[in-house]
């Protein structure tokens, strides 16, 4: 199964990179620059994985398209990984006390998101799958 992953990222170019690091994959990928059209977009598309950066201009931050998505039964479900410059350990707190599932410290190679990637789909696929017993 290909995954449906939105990417939420106010700078084009780390944008550009996470696409890029993803675009052979085989998954839809979709792009938002910030978080109000995040949330615009994820309610039409509801995506299996969110790439979600913490620290965005105007509107809504990432913390706050996370504690949305969680509040949404539509979206409760998908994987969301925090991005942010900020690794401070108050922010990764912060994050995953929101309902965050994971947190990327930036700058992070396009190998590790990759893999990332593949881990975090694969686990969704498989809380996914009904349970039929021995």
């Amino acid at each position: 199964m290909k995954a449906k992953i939105l990417i939420v990222e106010d700078q084009a170019d780390i944008r550009r990179l996470i696409r890029w690091a993803l675009e052979d994959t085989g998954h839809q990928l979709y792009e938002a620059p910030n978080g109000n059209l995040a949330m615009d977009l994820a309610r039409t598309m509801q995506p299996d994985l969110v790439y979600l950066d913490v620290m965005m201009p105007g509107g809504i931050d990432g913390i706050e398209v996370c504690r949305q998505m969680r509040a949404d039964p539509r979206l409760a479900k998908a994987l969301i990984v925090m991005l942010t410059a900020d690794a401070s350990q108050a922010t990764k707190t912060r994050a995953l006390a929101t309902g965050a599932n994971f947190f990327l410290a930036k700058p992070f190679s396009p190998a590790k998101l990759l893999e990332l990637t593949e881990v975090l789909i694969k686990k969704r696929q498989e809380s996914a799958a009904p349970d039929h017993g021995p």
